[in-house]
């Protein structure tokens, strides 16, 4: 191996050495303005979905530091911003919750050691290009089970925002929850939440068009928008202190460890891993399906490339980077993203300059978060989760495909009665279900001649022509195991009702691959059809099915193969002219 080989094979691996090389100021610029704008989003952002999964708020503050370094480095897409997001920091108090008391030493490490599970899982399936595996997640799924988890998480809220105590991971316990504890309202913290809600709200929805009709440039409305969140954190601490909220019993953040942590390897505990394989394997292909949608989504706008497999190895890289520096598993955030991109990040540069940033924050500014209601951080969850609750699926999904629908229903569902784990399994075996169902039961039409051309439809959507005796059945699906029987009775119910067909042709133009119980259905269907005195005929077939045909005597049996089903057509039709097949019906 050369030289340059090796070059390309590194570059390939660790893409900042390809970009890197063209870092200019102007990519600078652009990356440190952009930085800027994504910090000030992403600190109560981090406070608070390390909340949401039941951590100290630092950890969200440490999973915002080192992750970005290394996306920086591994990853692909110059837009995408890693870190913690709702979803995953549910998935991760669920999973988390199993093995440990929230609060305690022993629920902190078993999140961090989620994280370093989750980046060995996506760096292996990274390095073994097994993206694939996320196909299985198909879009109902995932969009099922992120409405769901987003109402999940905008109820468990609701303690935060009148200052009682719930727990659960499913719908049903913190409905429970709230309602055995409601008459424990803090109305102090009642007025706070609803106080930081309508703030946040109103910078969500009118905020950039309320400056712009002020004549503020539409840009620097638009950066003043994204820093609303930080206002009123402060503002809130501000009420804090002037009406001594804490004494009125308000649950504050409290103190939080000034500094950075150590970078230090999780405890490795058989016990602990085992009970968090599966909820890590679970939390890396949903964390992957959202995070390479984001990316793709974001590249085409700039007409960018992303690999897939190259971004599983980002991420994992990511992940286990945030094990190493004290936080939780992270991903790919939609709504950060979008600001990275919109900010202009030119390069993923942007992303380390973003982890600096919240670095020098962790450092300086963590002794005033001591005074930030709890509640504050409870309304930032929830006007981050309300972009998550799509209810348009559903009448989308009904009207199109009822089959997705309750894909769809089954995965909601699911998730809000039995938690996001549950609800994601049960999505994915609906999923496996219905495609099984479809392929068992593939679609067939009989078809005949468009006039004038050489194409055939179906005689059911098309005035078409047919040729006396001769039935022609195109097959619109691969043919399997689990489909070989419904074409036998298929072809046999078309015969019973065409008693003086002479050659039936199989048009098998859809048909990818014939595995070897669907080729023994076709050897009945043949020696049935000569039992009575009827040819077979395949048209259409495709060259890998060809070549695995031709190896067998099916080929020398049949009528014949045919390049199209024109040509079998009058293949037929001649044959049928010089012989007649003896009928034993």
């Amino acid at each position: 191996m050369n030289l340059r080989s090796l070059v390309a094979g590194a570059t390939k691996m660790v893409p900042i050495l390809a970009w890197g090389r063209h870092y200019n100021r102007r990519t600078l610029a652009s990356d440190l303005v952009a930085a800027v704008i994504v910090t000030i989003m992403l600190i109560p952002q981090s406070l608070a979905y390390a909340l949401l999964a039941g951590l100290p708020p630092e950890m969200g503050l440490y999973a915002s530091i080192l992750p970005l370094i290394a996306y920086a480095i591994f990853g692909t897409s110059s837009a995408l911003a890693v870190g913690p997001v709702a979803v995953v920091s549910l998935m991760t108090a669920s999973a988390v919750g199993r093995i440990a008391a929230e609060g305690s030493l022993d629920y902190a490490s078993a999140a961090i050691m989620l994280a370093m599970l989750s980046g060995l899982m996506l760096l292996v399936m990274g390095l073994f290009r097994l993206g694939f595996i996320a196909n299985f997640l198909s879009h109902p799924v995932i969009s099922g089970f992120i409405t769901a988890s987003g109402l999940i998480i905008a109820t468990s809220q609701i303690g935060g925002l009148l200052g009682i105590s719930t727990h659960g991971h499913a719908m049903p316990e913190l409905v429970m929850s709230i309602s055995a504890n409601i008459d424990a309202i803090n109305w102090w913290t009642f007025a706070v939440g609803i106080a930081a809600l309508g703030m946040l709200l109103w910078i969500r929805l009118d905020l950039k068009n309320w400056l712009a009709r002020w004549g503020i440039p539409m840009g620097a409305a638009t950066v003043i928008a994204r820093a609303g969140p930080v206002v009123v954190v402060f503002l809130t601490m501000a009420c804090s202190v002037g009406l001594d909220l804490g004494g009125k019993g308000v649950p504050l953040v409290g103190d939080v460890p000034q500094g950075l942590p150590m970078l230090s390897l999780p405890a490795f505990d058989l016990d602990v891993i085992g009970q968090l394989a599966v909820p890590a394997l679970i939390i890396s292909i949903v964390g992957f399906v959202e995070s390479i949608s984001v990316a793709q989504t974001l590249a085409a706008k700039r007409r960018e490339r992303i690999t897939p497999n190259q971004e599983l190895i980002g991420l994992g890289a990511s992940n286990m980077a945030a094990s190493l520096g004290g936080g939780y598993p992270v991903t790919g955030g939609f709504a950060r993203s979008v600001v990275n991109f919109d900010a202009g990040a030119a390069t993923p540069a942007a992303s380390a300059f973003t982890a600096v940033a919240i670095a020098g924050a962790t450092l300086m500014l963590t002794p005033f978060l001591a005074i930030l209601p709890k509640a504050t951080l409870s309304a930032t969850i929830v006007i981050a989760v309300l972009t998550l609750v799509d209810f348009s699926i559903f009448k989308r999904a009904w009207s199109y495909s009822r089959a997705d629908f309750c894909a769809v229903a089954i995965t909601t569902a699911g998730t809000l009665l039995f938690g996001v784990e549950a609800g994601i399994a049960l999505g994915v075996g609906a999923s496996i279900l219905i495609f099984l169902y479809r392929s068992s039961v593939p679609h067939a039409a009989v078809v005949g001649q468009v006039p004038g051309t050489e194409h055939y439809r179906n005689v059911k959507r098309h005035e078409v022509e047919t040729v006396p005796g001769i039935l022609s059945i195109r097959v619109d699906e691969s043919l399997y195991f689990a489909n070989a029987r419904y074409l036998e009775d298929l072809v046999l119910a078309q015969i019973a009702e065409n008693p003086d067909t002479t050659d039936l042709i199989l048009m098998c133009s859809a048909v990818n691959t014939i595995d070897m119980s669907a080729l023994e259905s076709l050897e009945v269907i043949h020696h049935r059809l000569a039992e009575v005195g009827i040819r077979l005929h395949l048209s259409e077939v495709k060259g890998p099915v060809m070549d695995k045909l031709e190896k067998t005597e099916f080929c020398i049996q049949i009528a014949g193969l045919h390049l199209s089903q024109h040509k079998a057509i009058s293949f037929a039709t001649a044959l049928s002219r010089y012989t007649t097949p003896s009928r034993k019906m």
